[in-house]
């Protein structure tokens, strides 16, 4: 799983702004790899968190990576967004 500093970067600016569809936006970069590396796990969560917001295109979207995820990788960004929801 790529992890990274976020502080300070447009993904940083985009988590925090409280926008579904900017965290939306956060696993699109993801799944997709543009401007990072691509990285499921941290996709998923991304649209974990926007559904959780209301998204429903991010509903849509978590689901058809997770077809694509072992169960430990699920597991794990499911994990990832748990955490950022309660710091957050």
């Amino acid at each position: 799983m790529a992890r990274f500093d976020m502080t300070g970067t447009q993904f940083g600016e985009m988590a925090g702004a409280d926008s579904a569809e900017a965290l939306f936006e956060l696993g699109l970069i993801y799944a997709t790899g543009r401007n990072c590396e691509p990285d499921i796990i941290s996709a998923h969560k991304w649209f974990n968190i926007a559904a959780f917001r209301g998204y429903e295109a991010a509903k849509m979207q978590r689901e058809e990576l997770a077809g694509e995820m072992s169960r430990e990788q699920i597991a794990a960004a499911q994990r990832a967004a748990r955490e950022w929801l309660t710091t957050h």
